[in-house]
Protein backbone atom coordinates (compact mmCIF):
# COMPACT_ATOMS: atom_id res chain seq x y z
CA UNK A 1 0.00 0.00 0.00
CA UNK A 2 0.76 3.78 -0.93
CA UNK A 3 0.85 5.76 2.47
CA UNK A 4 -0.68 9.19 0.72
CA UNK A 5 -0.46 12.08 3.42
CA UNK A 6 -2.63 15.12 1.59
CA UNK A 7 -2.41 19.00 2.74
CA UNK A 8 -4.92 21.04 2.02
CA UNK A 9 -7.51 18.24 3.03
CA UNK A 10 -10.07 20.79 3.59
CA UNK A 11 -10.48 22.18 0.55
CA UNK A 12 -12.57 21.36 -2.48
CA UNK A 13 -10.07 19.36 -4.25
CA UNK A 14 -8.14 18.63 -1.11
CA UNK A 15 -11.38 16.73 0.11
CA UNK A 16 -12.03 14.45 -3.46
CA UNK A 17 -8.47 13.74 -3.01
CA UNK A 18 -9.12 12.33 0.61
CA UNK A 19 -11.51 10.24 -1.00
CA UNK A 20 -10.14 9.00 -3.91
CA UNK A 21 -7.08 8.01 -1.76
CA UNK A 22 -9.36 6.22 0.84
CA UNK A 23 -11.43 3.93 -2.07
CA UNK A 24 -8.43 3.21 -4.18
CA UNK A 25 -7.24 -0.20 -3.87
CA UNK A 26 -3.44 0.45 -3.58
CA UNK A 27 -3.51 3.72 -1.46
CA UNK A 28 -4.07 4.65 2.21
CA UNK A 29 -4.67 7.78 4.10
CA UNK A 30 -1.50 8.68 5.99
CA UNK A 31 -2.55 12.51 7.62
CA UNK A 32 -4.98 14.44 5.77
CA UNK A 33 -3.43 18.15 7.00
CA UNK A 34 -5.04 21.57 6.11
CA UNK A 35 -4.29 25.24 6.92
CA UNK A 36 -2.78 26.15 10.12
CA UNK A 37 -1.65 22.53 11.36
CA UNK A 38 2.18 21.39 11.21
CA UNK A 39 3.91 19.82 8.40
CA UNK A 40 6.48 18.43 10.40
CA UNK A 41 3.63 15.92 11.31
CA UNK A 42 4.60 14.01 8.09
CA UNK A 43 7.53 12.32 8.03
CA UNK A 44 8.91 9.47 5.53
CA UNK A 45 8.27 7.00 8.44
CA UNK A 46 4.76 7.11 8.50
CA UNK A 47 4.05 8.55 4.52
CA UNK A 48 5.11 8.05 1.11
CA UNK A 49 4.32 10.51 -0.88
CA UNK A 50 2.51 14.07 -0.01
CA UNK A 51 -0.52 15.63 -2.45
CA UNK A 52 -0.31 19.08 -2.03
CA UNK A 53 -3.54 20.88 -2.83
CA UNK A 54 -4.05 24.54 -1.01
CA UNK A 55 -3.45 27.76 -2.66
CA UNK A 56 -0.66 29.52 -4.73
CA UNK A 57 0.73 31.64 -2.16
CA UNK A 58 1.06 28.74 0.17
CA UNK A 59 2.02 26.19 -2.05
CA UNK A 60 6.05 27.17 -2.39
CA UNK A 61 6.82 26.91 1.57
CA UNK A 62 4.94 24.17 1.94
CA UNK A 63 6.71 22.21 -0.60
CA UNK A 64 9.91 23.49 0.40
CA UNK A 65 8.83 22.30 3.91
CA UNK A 66 7.68 18.85 2.62
CA UNK A 67 10.98 18.74 0.98
CA UNK A 68 12.96 19.40 3.71
CA UNK A 69 11.40 16.41 5.84
CA UNK A 70 12.44 13.78 3.42
CA UNK A 71 9.02 12.58 1.26
CA UNK A 72 8.20 12.87 -2.53
CA UNK A 73 5.19 15.31 -3.04
CA UNK A 74 2.99 15.69 -5.65
CA UNK A 75 1.53 19.21 -6.13
CA UNK A 76 -1.38 19.98 -7.39
CA UNK A 77 -1.51 23.79 -6.74
CA UNK A 78 -1.11 26.36 -9.72
CA UNK A 79 0.91 29.43 -10.07
CA UNK A 80 4.20 28.37 -10.77
CA UNK A 81 6.81 30.28 -12.14
CA UNK A 82 10.31 29.84 -13.24
CA UNK A 83 11.65 31.49 -9.92
CA UNK A 84 10.02 29.22 -7.70
CA UNK A 85 10.53 26.23 -9.56
CA UNK A 86 14.14 27.56 -9.19
CA UNK A 87 13.62 27.55 -5.41
CA UNK A 88 12.36 23.76 -5.25
CA UNK A 89 15.24 22.38 -7.35
CA UNK A 90 18.12 24.27 -4.92
CA UNK A 91 16.07 22.36 -2.09
CA UNK A 92 16.01 19.10 -3.67
CA UNK A 93 19.76 19.43 -4.12
CA UNK A 94 19.83 19.07 -0.17
CA UNK A 95 17.32 15.58 -1.06
CA UNK A 96 18.73 14.18 -3.56
CA UNK A 97 16.66 10.92 -2.92
CA UNK A 98 13.15 13.00 -2.90
CA UNK A 99 11.18 14.27 -5.70
CA UNK A 100 8.44 16.69 -6.36
CA UNK A 101 6.11 16.34 -9.35
CA UNK A 102 3.35 19.42 -10.11
CA UNK A 103 0.80 19.21 -12.45
CA UNK A 104 -0.71 21.79 -14.47
CA UNK A 105 -3.83 19.84 -14.55
CA UNK A 106 -4.98 15.83 -13.89
CA UNK A 107 -7.77 15.91 -16.00
CA UNK A 108 -6.45 13.27 -18.58
CA UNK A 109 -8.59 14.81 -21.38
CA UNK A 110 -7.11 18.18 -20.48
CA UNK A 111 -3.51 16.83 -20.85
CA UNK A 112 -4.30 14.65 -23.81
CA UNK A 113 -6.03 18.26 -25.69
CA UNK A 114 -3.00 19.60 -24.87
CA UNK A 115 -0.30 17.23 -26.68
CA UNK A 116 -2.82 17.27 -29.46
CA UNK A 117 -1.96 21.04 -29.49
CA UNK A 118 1.11 20.78 -29.97
CA UNK A 119 1.03 18.57 -32.80
CA UNK A 120 -0.99 21.18 -34.46
CA UNK A 121 0.77 23.92 -34.20
CA UNK A 122 3.18 23.75 -36.74
CA UNK A 123 0.32 23.61 -39.28
CA UNK A 124 -1.63 26.78 -38.29
CA UNK A 125 -0.71 30.39 -39.14
CA UNK A 126 -2.78 31.37 -35.46
CA UNK A 127 -3.28 30.10 -32.78
CA UNK A 128 -5.33 31.29 -29.11
CA UNK A 129 -6.36 29.92 -26.05
CA UNK A 130 -9.94 30.38 -24.26
CA UNK A 131 -9.51 28.98 -20.59
CA UNK A 132 -13.29 29.12 -18.97
CA UNK A 133 -13.81 28.58 -14.84
CA UNK A 134 -16.07 28.92 -12.07
CA UNK A 135 -15.59 32.41 -10.25
CA UNK A 136 -13.90 30.97 -6.74
CA UNK A 137 -10.92 30.23 -8.85
CA UNK A 138 -7.94 32.65 -7.72
CA UNK A 139 -5.36 32.69 -10.71
CA UNK A 140 -5.85 33.56 -14.33
CA UNK A 141 -5.07 32.45 -16.67
CA UNK A 142 -4.86 29.59 -15.72
CA UNK A 143 -1.91 27.30 -14.46
CA UNK A 144 -2.85 24.91 -17.93
CA UNK A 145 -4.12 27.38 -19.91
CA UNK A 146 -0.44 28.66 -19.53
CA UNK A 147 1.10 25.26 -20.20
CA UNK A 148 -0.13 24.58 -23.42
CA UNK A 149 0.43 28.21 -24.43
CA UNK A 150 3.81 27.04 -23.96
CA UNK A 151 3.94 24.07 -25.32
CA UNK A 152 2.20 25.53 -28.34
CA UNK A 153 5.16 28.22 -28.72
CA UNK A 154 7.84 25.42 -27.99
CA UNK A 155 6.02 23.78 -31.17
CA UNK A 156 6.13 26.53 -33.24
CA UNK A 157 9.91 27.61 -32.64
CA UNK A 158 10.97 24.07 -33.39
CA UNK A 159 9.30 24.31 -36.80
CA UNK A 160 10.47 28.15 -37.34
CA UNK A 161 7.74 29.80 -37.64
CA UNK A 162 7.03 33.53 -37.31
CA UNK A 163 5.02 35.67 -35.17
CA UNK A 164 1.26 35.13 -34.99
CA UNK A 165 -0.72 37.32 -37.19
CA UNK A 166 -2.00 39.87 -35.29
CA UNK A 167 -2.77 43.59 -36.35
CA UNK A 168 -5.14 44.88 -33.25
CA UNK A 169 -4.46 48.36 -32.39
CA UNK A 170 -4.52 48.61 -28.81
CA UNK A 171 -2.23 48.15 -25.72
CA UNK A 172 -3.66 45.05 -24.19
CA UNK A 173 -7.26 45.77 -24.43
CA UNK A 174 -9.51 42.68 -24.64
CA UNK A 175 -7.09 40.62 -26.10
CA UNK A 176 -5.80 38.27 -23.21
CA UNK A 177 -2.45 38.01 -21.47
CA UNK A 178 0.31 36.85 -24.16
CA UNK A 179 1.97 33.80 -22.84
CA UNK A 180 5.29 33.09 -24.98
CA UNK A 181 3.43 34.61 -28.08
CA UNK A 182 0.37 33.32 -27.75
CA UNK A 183 -2.84 34.97 -26.60
CA UNK A 184 -4.68 33.46 -23.77
CA UNK A 185 -8.19 34.26 -22.38
CA UNK A 186 -9.77 33.60 -19.18
CA UNK A 187 -13.95 33.39 -18.54
CA UNK A 188 -15.02 33.19 -14.91
CA UNK A 189 -18.32 32.15 -14.72
CA UNK A 190 -20.46 30.30 -12.41
CA UNK A 191 -21.72 27.19 -13.30
CA UNK A 192 -18.61 25.79 -14.94
CA UNK A 193 -16.02 23.83 -13.69
CA UNK A 194 -12.80 23.72 -15.61
CA UNK A 195 -12.95 24.36 -19.33
CA UNK A 196 -10.39 24.64 -22.18
CA UNK A 197 -10.33 25.39 -26.09
CA UNK A 198 -7.38 25.63 -28.41
CA UNK A 199 -8.11 27.43 -31.63
CA UNK A 200 -6.17 27.19 -35.06
CA UNK A 201 -6.93 29.11 -37.83
CA UNK A 202 -5.72 29.02 -41.23
CA UNK A 203 -6.90 30.69 -44.50
CA UNK A 204 -10.50 29.01 -44.86
CA UNK A 205 -10.03 26.79 -41.83
CA UNK A 206 -10.47 26.24 -37.70
CA UNK A 207 -9.69 23.54 -35.63
CA UNK A 208 -10.88 23.66 -32.20
CA UNK A 209 -10.00 21.94 -29.31
CA UNK A 210 -11.50 21.84 -26.08
CA UNK A 211 -11.49 19.20 -23.03
CA UNK A 212 -14.09 19.61 -20.22
CA UNK A 213 -14.07 18.87 -16.54
CA UNK A 214 -17.53 18.73 -15.44
CA UNK A 215 -16.66 17.46 -11.88
CA UNK A 216 -13.76 17.33 -9.81
CA UNK A 217 -13.84 13.57 -9.86
CA UNK A 218 -12.47 14.14 -13.61
CA UNK A 219 -9.08 15.22 -11.66
CA UNK A 220 -8.80 11.81 -9.51
CA UNK A 221 -7.27 8.97 -12.09
CA UNK A 222 -4.32 11.71 -12.97
CA UNK A 223 -3.72 12.25 -9.07
CA UNK A 224 -3.50 8.64 -7.99
CA UNK A 225 -1.53 8.05 -11.30
CA UNK A 226 0.95 11.01 -10.32
CA UNK A 227 1.14 9.14 -6.99
CA UNK A 228 1.50 5.78 -7.79
CA UNK A 229 4.95 7.05 -9.61
CA UNK A 230 6.22 9.36 -7.05
CA UNK A 231 9.81 8.59 -6.28
CA UNK A 232 10.67 7.40 -9.65
CA UNK A 233 12.79 10.48 -10.30
CA UNK A 234 14.63 11.41 -7.33
CA UNK A 235 16.40 15.22 -6.76
CA UNK A 236 14.26 16.47 -9.59
CA UNK A 237 11.13 18.40 -10.27
CA UNK A 238 8.88 16.84 -12.93
CA UNK A 239 6.42 18.92 -14.62
CA UNK A 240 3.20 17.62 -16.48
CA UNK A 241 0.89 14.36 -15.90
CA UNK A 242 1.93 13.67 -19.67
CA UNK A 243 5.49 12.48 -18.86
CA UNK A 244 3.65 9.47 -17.10
CA UNK A 245 1.29 8.56 -20.15
CA UNK A 246 2.47 6.55 -23.49
CA UNK A 247 2.30 9.68 -25.84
Amino acid sequence: MIRVSVVGAKGRMGATVVDAVKNAPDTELAKALDAGDDLTQITPENTDVVVEFTVPAASLDNVLALVNQGVNVVVGTTGWTDEKLARVKEALASHPDVSVFIAPNFAISTVLAENFAAQAAKYFESVEIVEMHHPNKVDAPSGTAIHTAHAIAAARKDAGMGPIPDNTQTDGGSRGQVVDGIHVHAVRLRGLNAHEEVLFGNPGEQLVLRADSFDRSSFMPGVLLAVRHAGENPGTVTVGLDNYLDL
